[in-house]
């Protein structure tokens, strides 16, 4: 087991008007890879995600993944 001396969080959210007009539109996964990438460059590892599915206004769900950092 690793111990790390610091943490991060990110917190990337599905797009609200794919959601709105098309039901679903899916992660930003490109700005999810950029991302990962800028922070793994500054020493950063990833020591645990989740997948949430929030309420988004009425009718419709948004996917969250929530990612922690540590180094």
């Amino acid at each position: 087991m690793t111990a790390y001396k610091e943490y991060k969080i990110i917190h990337v959210v599905e797009g609200g008007c794919g959601t709105l007009l098309l039901g679903s539109s899916g992660l930003p996964l490109k700005k999810l890879e950029a991302t990962l990438n800028e922070e793994a460059a500054s020493g950063w590892q990833v020591v645990f995600q989740v997948l949430e599915n929030k309420r988004f206004w009425l009718f419709w769900t948004r996917e969250t993944v929530i990612v922690t950092l540590g180094r």
